[in-house]
Parts: structure tokens; sequence; C-alpha cells
């Protein structure tokens, strides 16, 4: 069950990491550069607020997985 939890803790990190880059090129930059304010409000809250949510979360919790942290002291 420890070896699931370490692999699950490298999809983690690769989730993070796609939806890092996904959240920045494909929905935050796109939107600042369009000219819009709805569009501009909208993009600095994906980048400023939600992406740093959303990856960090996914990052720590892959980084814990791989550090062990989650294993079952029995």
């Amino acid at each position: 069950m420890n070896a699931i939890k370490r692999i699950l803790g490298i999809v983690w990190l690769a989730i993070a990491a796609l939806a890092g880059y996904f959240g920045i090129f494909q929905f935050g930059i796109p939107k600042l550069a369009t000219g819009k304010q709805e569009d501009l409000v909208f993009g600095i809250i994906i980048l400023f607020v939600l992406m740093p949510i959303i990856v960090g979360g996914l990052a720590v919790f892959g980084f814990y997985a791989l550090q062990n942290e989650y294993a079952d002291e029995a």
C-alpha cells in the first residue's frame, strides 16, 4: 500500500505540472492578452489567485506522498 501511495505522489506532481501549464498558458495569459476588461479581471484571478492554490496544493500533497509522510506506522 505504501508503494501505491508513493506512485500516486508522482502522479499528483505530474497533475500539478499539467495544471500549472494549462492554467498559465491556456487560461491565464490568453485572457490577459485580449484587452477586454472582463477578460483582464478573469485572467488576473486565474493567474494570481487560483493557480497558486491549485498547483501548490497538488504539489505539496505529491511531495509528502513521495517523502512517505502518509506511510502506515504499524
